[in-house]
């Protein structure tokens, strides 16, 4: 694998009105999309093949600080395992303006066919990026382990 950008994924939202939830901070609904969003287009680019791409299980979602309408956030999004037919990432959140995320995120994606069957898709994490990136890596398997 050389490009190794294709691990890795940043996108931006502006949280609006609509976004809120009763309470006046963003809806979890919308954050869980969001961050299957940002995950879908990860492994897609991973894959070449977005129609092959589906998510089967989010990992929890924790929010750290409520977010809030007019807030810029950023959804980061970093492949953490890979397996036979899976790929799962981890995302983070992050508000304009602040170095800690605000909402942490897990979610495993499969590889299928026309048919919605799993197919093998014969991707391995580098040894260079894995060492990079050993903190969500750990974490991963050790859910993974513990399931």
């Amino acid at each position: 694998m050389d490009d190794l950008q294709n691990l890795e994924c940043r996108i931006l939202h502006l949280v609006k009105p609509e976004d809120l939830n009763h309470h006046g901070t963003l809806f979890a609904g919308q954050m869980a999309k969001w961050l299957v969003e940002a995950g879908l287009m990860t492994v897609s680019r991973l894959v070449g093949k977005p129609e092959d791409v589906v998510c089967v299980q989010l990992n929890g979602m924790t929010f750290k600080k409520p977010v809030n309408n007019g807030d810029l956030i950023e959804v980061r999004t970093r492949v953490a395992h890979t397996g036979a037919t899976s790929i799962t990432v981890v995302s983070e959140v992050f508000r304009q303006g602040e170095s800690s995320s605000i909402v942490r995120n897990i979610a495993t994606f499969v590889t299928v066919d026309k048919q919605n069957k799993p197919y093998r898709h014969g991707i391995e994490l580098p040894a260079e990026y894995i060492n990079a990136n050993r903190d969500i890596v750990q974490e991963v398997l050790r859910i993974k382990n513990s399931s």
